[in-house]
C-alpha cells in the first residue's frame, strides 16, 4: 500500500511537469514557476519509495529548493532588512562543528595506518582539482569573479558528501574519512595560498585574511565538536540523529540564499556555469581514479580517492565568498557544484556498488 502512494506521487510529479511544460508553451516562463517546484518537490519524495531512487531524493529537494529561489529570488535575499546572506558563516560553521562530534583522535591514526593513501589522496586533492579549475576559468570568458570562483570550489577540501558515497561504492571508508579529515584542517593554509597562486589574477587576495576566516568558520567550529564528542561521548546521541539533518538543512539554506543573490547572473550564464561545472566535477572523478592508479593503489583505495578529489566543499566556498562579500558572483560556482556534485556522486557510486570489488588486498 506504501510503495502504491510512491507511485501516485511520482504520476502526479510528472503530470505538474507537462502542467509546466504546457504553460511556458502558452503564458511564458514566469508562470510556470509553481508547477516545475512542485514537481521536483513530488519527484523527491516519490524517490523514497524506491530502494534504488531514495539516494537522489536529497539532492531533488535541493532542485526544488533552487527553483523556488529562481522565480522567487526576493524572499531569500532579505527579510524585514535582515540580508539572509549574514547567516552563511554561521550554517557553515555549525556544520564543521557537527563534522567535529562525529570525529575522533582515531580518526587522525588512518595516517599512520595507511600513509602512502593518505599522502596520495592528499597530493591529488591539492594538484588536481585546483588546476582544473584555473584551467577551465581561463576557457570561461566569465567575468573574474565568477571565474574565480570557479578556481574556488577547485581550492577547497573534499567534502562530508565523499564519505557517504564511498561507503555506498564500496570504496575504503576509513581513508575517505581521514583524508577528508586532514584536507579540512589544511585549508586554512592551502586554501589562500592556491588562490593566491591561481586566481591572482582575477580578483585580488588577501591570504592571511582567507586564512583567519577559514580557522574560524573550520578550525574552531571542528575543535569545539571534537571537545563535545570527547566530554559527551555516549551522552548525546541525540545529536547523532540531528547533526546529519541540522547539516542537511544548512547545505540546501546556503545553496538558495547564493541563487537568489546571484540569481540573474545565472540566468545569463547558466547553462555554460553548470557545464562547466559537470566537467570540473567529473574530471575530478576520473583523473583522480587514473592518478592513484598510477601510484599502483588498489580498486578499493582508487576509488575512494576519485570521490574525494571529485567531491569538493561547496558550502565552504560559498563561505569563503561570503567573507570576501562576493556571494552572488564568487559563490556562483559553489551554488551549482554542490546539487550537481550530490547527483553524479550517486550515480557513480551505485555504479560502483554493482560492479563489486574485484581487488580487496591493500596496497
Amino acid at each position: 500500500m506504501k510503495n502504491q502512494a510512491y507511485k501516485i506521487v511520482l504520476g502526479i510529479s510528472f503530470l505538474s511537469l507537462l502542467v509546466a511544460i504546457g504553460i511556458y508553451l502558452t503564458q511564458g516562463i514566469a508562470e510556470s514557476g509553481p508547477y516545475l517546484i512542485l514537481f521536483f518537490t513530488l519527484l523527491a519524495i516519490s524517490f523514497r519509495g524506491f530502494e534504488k531512487l531514495k539516494g537522489f531524493s536529497y539532492s531533488l529537494m535541493i532542485f526544488a529548493a533552487v527553483t523556488m529561489a529562481m522565480f522567487y529570488p526576493a524572499y531569500f535575499v532579505e527579510v524585514e532588512g535582515y540580508k539572509l546572506s549574514n547567516l552563511i558563516t554561521p550554517l557553515i560553521q555549525l556544520i564543521m562543528f557537527g563534522m567535529g562530534t562525529s570525529m575522533s583522535l582515531g580518526d587522525f591514526i588512518g595516517v599512520v595506518k595507511t600513509p602512502k593513501g593518505v599522502l596520495i589522496g592528499l597530493s591529488a586533492q591539492l594538484l588536481i582539482m585546483p588546476i582544473i579549475g584555473f584551467v577551465l576559468a581561463s576557457m570561461s570568458g566569465f567575468s573574474a569573479e565568477i571565474a574565480a570562483g570557479i578556481i574556488l570550489i577547485g581550492c577547497s577540501p573534499s567534502g562530508l558528501a565523499s564519505n557517504v558515497m564511498s561507503y555506498l561504492a564500496k570504496a575504503n571508508l576509513a581513508l575517505s574519512i581521514t583524508i577528508t579529515a586532514i584536507s579540512t584542517l589544511l585549508a586554512p593554509l592551502f586554501t589562500p595560498i592556491l588562490m593566491k597562486l591561481l586566481a591572482g589574477e582575477f580578483i585580488e587576495i588577501d591570504v592571511l585574511k582567507m586564512m583567519w576566516d577559514i580557522v574560524k568558520m573550520v578550525i574552531l567550529p571542528i575543535g569545539a565538536g571534537l571537545i563535545f564528542n570527547k566530554v559527551l561521548k555516549g551522552k548525546a546521541n541525540w545529536l547523532d540523529v540531528a547533526m546529519p539533518l541540522v547539516s542537511m538543512f544548512g547545505i540546501a539554506m546556503i545553496i538558495v540564499i547564493i541563487t537568489a543573490a546571484g540569481r540573474d547572473s545565472l540566468l545569463e550564464i547558466g547553462g555554460l556555469l553548470i557545464l562547466i561545472v559537470l566537467v570540473h566535477n567529473t574530471a575530478g572523478y576520473s583523473i583522480g581514479y587514473w592518478y592513484a592508479r598510477i601510484f599502483k593503489m588498489n580498486e578499493k583505495d582508487s576509488r575512494t580517492i576519485a570521490l574525494e578529489v571529485g567531491m569538493q566543499n561547496a558550502g565552504l566556498a560559498s563561505g569563503i565568498a561570503k567573507e570576501m562579500g562576493k556571494i552572488a558572483t564568487l559563490g556562483l560556482a559553489s551554488a551549482v557544484f554542490g546539487p550537481l556534485m550530490n547527483i553524479s556522486g550517486s550515480i557513480l557510486a551505485s555504479y560502483w556498488h554493482k560492479k563489486g570489488i574485484s581487488e580487496e588486498k591493500g596496497s
